[in-house]
């Protein structure tokens, strides 16, 4: 009896293992499904957001966009810059943006446009999933700082040759350093980037 009791458990744990792997497979195949219809439209989203965002950094009419595929940023640490785009005049560089993803509180995607004397003409964040009351507060249009600028407002008009740093020469985010600080990081990732891009077309 005790025999055919080890064997009766062992079917069922066999069964059991059997099942969760069935259920896995299962809802791997799902996820694998559902990211196949949403890809394309959070890229799309994503472009719309990058244009609209680039519109903004450079308003002058006349100009053409353009994503740079003949730099490669270096990756530092666990910042990226995912992307650089140019903004052009007559086919001459004026400025360009930077995407640069990375850790702030939790994750966070901007986007940083500058001219190319290192003026900040615009930051939008793509994406940032710091705490709700704190954090967020960086993305939100209606809080504003003792300034009476935004967060991400109060970058425009800056020379990014000066760099960025927290209570310096720019004010950070009240119960929200972390956030205001790592994406200070980000901000002065992108523009090093954009510098050296600028510089390389230049021919310096």
């Amino acid at each position: 009896m005790a025999e055919v009791a080890k064997k009766e458990n062992a079917w069922s744990m066999i069964k059991l293992g059997l099942v969760l792997c069935a259920y896995a497979v299962v809802a791997c195949a799902m996820l694998a499904v559902v990211n196949n219809f949403t890809a394309p439209q959070i890229a799309q989203n994503q472009e719309r957001k990058v244009g609209q965002a680039m519109a903004e950094f450079f308003p002058d009419s006349g100009l053409t966009f353009e994503t740079v595929n003949d730099f490669t940023p270096p990756v530092v640490g666990a910042i990226t810059v995912d992307e650089i785009y140019v903004a052009k005049k007559d086919g001459k560089i004026i400025g360009g943006a930077a995407q640069v993803t990375g850790p702030t509180y939790d994750q966070g995607t901007i986007l940083i446009g500058m001219k190319t004397d290192g003026t900040v003409t615009g930051l939008k964040f793509l994406k940032l999933t710091d705490s709700p009351g704190f954090g967020l507060k960086a993305n939100d249009a209606t809080f504003k700082l003792p300034n009476g600028k935004t967060f991400y407002g109060q970058f425009e008009g800056k020379n990014a040759a000066d760099g960025f740093k927290a209570g310096e020469n720019f004010d950070a985010i009240s119960g929200a350093t972390i956030t205001s600080v790592a994406v200070s990081s980000l901000i002065n990732e992108g523009t090093k980037n954009l510098f050296a891009y600028f510089n390389l077309k230049e021919g310096k």
